[in-house]
């Protein structure tokens, strides 16, 4: 008899009415107009930004003028694929150690000229160590991902 291994990974997905290079811009370099505030690590951020570029940094700034790096663009292919890491904790704080820390890949694809298809993979997340399944499981809930993906998808539209 064989035990199941959980899965290490979520997945989100949403269709947008909008080309796939808007698609890719707004979810890449827009990232801090669909981010929803009440997802921030910290408190006042008043701005997020995206590297665009593989090396280029995620973050987040707040009214001080000093920024948190939270991810590392790993894979910049505009406007098809983008890979960034997710260096944070499971309690929701940086997370230094680079074997630590967890992958989300999303891709786009066109459905037609004003149409989009976009997959997002949050995986690795075993890699967070005791507590990744609870995190996982947090993640991976409508108010996780796919409730990033549905304000993504607004924004997108608008």
């Amino acid at each position: 008899m064989t035990a199941r291994a959980a899965s290490t990974s979520v997945r989100a997905s949403i269709t947008v009415e909008v080309p796939i290079a808007r698609a890719f811009s707004v979810f890449t370099e827009g990232i801090g107009t669909w981010w929803p505030d009440d997802h921030q690590m910290r408190e006042g951020v008043v701005a997020m930004g995206f590297e665009p570029r593989v090396g280029g940094r995620v973050y987040d700034r707040v009214a001080d003028g000093s920024e948190s790096r939270w991810g590392r663009v790993l894979v910049y292919e505009p406007p098809s694929r983008v890979v960034f890491s997710w260096d944070l904790t499971s309690r929701w704080q940086i997370e230094t150690d680079l074997d630590r820390t967890s992958e989300v890949e999303v891709t786009f694809t066109a459905e037609g000229p004003s149409r989009t298809h976009v997959v997002l993979e949050h995986s690795k997340l075993d890699r967070h160590g005791d507590g990744w399944e609870e995190y996982r499981d947090s993640v991976g809930s409508r108010d996780g991902w796919q409730g990033l993906m549905d304000a993504f998808a607004r924004v997108a539209a608008a």
